[in-house]
């Protein structure tokens, strides 16, 4: 994949697969410490040990549309191809998490593309679902910033009569999102 925001993607899509009511999405930036560190986490089905210890093969998958699971293989090999690390974590009948620490000074590190819109974009097309994305960062000076979209605020604030997809939600979603990830960066969003 070229992207990370694709990696979260397809590993949010496995999710959903699993029966996950709620999908956890962490992005931390460390400028001091020169990482870049995704998870993602869900209350899905879970998976057992050996399904855990065969997830990173690629010719391995619990999906039964295709024989070839190449989402986590890849986020975990450009996680290490960084110098960076990759995990994995899951219980039957609680969920999964899967996280990986990217170096980004690496000549190797890909870009993490449009978190932004991949977030968006899974709220839109699971609107029945919860979802938390959350984005922190830490400057060279150790100050650290974050911000965090709820749906289940989001859900509350909109009184249940107004679905996630709306129109009008989707669009204050993706302004929310380019206007917190501007303050977040210290850039001054237009306007």
């Amino acid at each position: 994949m070229r992207e990370l925001s694709l990696n979260v993607m397809d590993i949010a899509q496995n999710s959903i697969s699993a029966g996950a009511s709620l999908i956890t999405v962490t992005v931390e930036e460390d400028l001091g410490g020169d990482t870049l560190s995704i998870s993602i986490s869900d209350n899905g089905r879970g998976m057992t040990p050996e399904q855990v210890e065969h997830v990173t093969d690629p010719f391995f998958t619990t999906r039964t549309t295709r024989s070839v699971g190449l989402g986590v293989p890849l986020f975990k090999m450009e996680a290490e191809m960084t110098g960076g690390s990759f995990g994995i974590q899951s219980e039957l009948g609680v969920g999964t998490t899967t996280w990986a620490v990217f170096k980004p000074s690496s000549v190797d590190m890909i870009p993490l593309g449009d978190i932004n819109d991949t977030i968006s974009m899974l709220v839109l097309c699971n609107p029945d679902l919860d979802f938390v994305f959350q984005r922190k960062l830490v400057t060279h000076q150790g100050e650290q910033r974050e911000f965090a979209l709820k749906t289940t605020e989001l859900r509350e604030a909109l009184g249940g009569d107004v679905p996630l997809n709306a129109p009008d939600v989707t669009l204050w979603i993706k302004e929310y999102l380019t206007e917190n990830t501007a303050e977040l960066s210290g850039i001054q969003p237009e306007g």
